[in-house]
């Protein structure tokens, strides 16, 4: 952390990446050396939203305070910049699946705008903004990989939210109103997981996993520990300031490389009983699932399954050289440990596979 300040603000502190950043302020990241010692000091202040049950951040830390509001009304964006002269902001959340093809741009893009706005206003002196893949949509052909002069090219309504809220933070930090980096992290995995990845767990066991085309294409995956450990060092890294980085595993992995491991350890290591089957669908699943999504969402609706199987035959794949060479980024853990600990992590909390 910036020795500066000892004060950090998190939004969607319950959310997947949210409680494992917030757990990696408070405990450290044992993986990483430079990172393995917390800051006894640090002082955590968490967004969460309505009706969410701050107690699960409480039992982390005595030094964790919850402030309860929605990004979208700007008084509980300044709620939680309040007295923050000095903060280091960790902007996490978002929405991926919405009801709505309208909220991506009220969250994404307004809410942000909010928070950065907020930010400003309180003296915070550095906003580390969790942004995506999607603002460059899918890899041109099945070798490329994105880095950080990629064109823009987003993909559908979450896309267009993304590199929207990204210009919007470009445009503040040269205007020399606060310091911003942009994350931009791929498909996550690993503890803290929702149940639509425990889903797709589920699917994998019982033969139900879609491989649309031949299950080639790759896809960059971020353990969550890499991802916060990336996180960290954009708030600390002094010309990191301006900056926007990938932050991934270090390669990306095919289609059928992500199913296998998953199937493997289910079987070898966690005692399940695999199907050992594919969904197997033509590429053209995919295109006419893109098809419809983009008529849907040009509708004002959202449908989850069909966007997830419009990008089931897509490279989604990206460098992490620059984290690596600028932030002195390691991502330590790759898909078969990054998997296994998804999977400990699930029976630990007594999640039925």
């Amino acid at each position: 952390m910036n020795s500066q300040t000892n004060q950090v603000l998190v939004t969607g502190a319950l959310g997947w990446l949210g409680i494992s950043l917030v757990q990696a302020l408070v405990k450290g990241l044992a993986d990483q050396e430079a990172l393995k010692e917390p800051r006894p000091d640090l002082r955590i202040r968490c967004l969460i939203l309505p009706g969410q049950d701050g107690s699960e951040l409480r039992k982390i830390s005595d030094r964790i305070e919850v402030v309860t509001g929605d990004l979208r009304n700007a008084s509980d964006c300044a709620r939680l910049c309040a007295d923050a002269k000095g903060a280091i902001l960790f902007h996490t959340a978002g929405i991926i699946h919405p009801k709505k093809a309208a909220e991506f741009y009220q969250i994404n893009l307004n809410g942000a705008v909010n928070l950065l706005d907020a930010a400003i206003q309180a003296g915070v002196n550095r906003a580390v903004i969790v942004s995506s893949n999607s603002p460059c949509g899918c890899n041109p052909h099945p070798d490329h990989l994105f880095d950080e002069n990629s064109p823009y090219h987003p993909y559908m309504g979450y896309g267009r939210s993304k590199m929207q809220m990204e210009l919007a933070v470009k445009q503040r930090q040269e205007q020399g109103k606060i310091e911003t980096v942009i994350i931009r992290p791929p498909w996550f995995y690993g503890p803290n997981q929702p149940p639509r990845q425990t889903l797709f767990f589920q699917m994998i066991r019982d033969g139900k996993a879609p491989i649309v085309g031949n299950g080639q294409n790759l896809r960059s995956m971020s353990y969550i520990d890499n991802l916060c450990q990336g996180l960290l060092l954009a708030s600390m890294v002094e010309k990191a300031n301006g900056q926007t980085y990938w932050i991934a595993d270090k390669r990306p992995y095919s289609m059928n490389e992500i199913i296998d491991t998953v199937e493997r350890l289910l079987e070898t290591e966690f005692g399940q009983k695999c199907a050992h089957k594919r969904m197997r669908l033509p590429g053209l699943a995919s295109e006419v699932a893109l098809m419809v999504d983009a008529t849907m969402q040009a509708a004002g609706l959202y449908n989850q399954k069909i966007h997830v199987l419009s990008e089931m035959n897509k490279t989604i794949a990206c460098s992490v050289t620059r984290a690596e060479k600028e932030l002195g980024y390691r991502p330590t853990v790759a898909l078969e440990e990054g998997m296994r600990r998804s999977l400990a992590w699930c029976v630990a909390k007594g999640i039925k596979f």
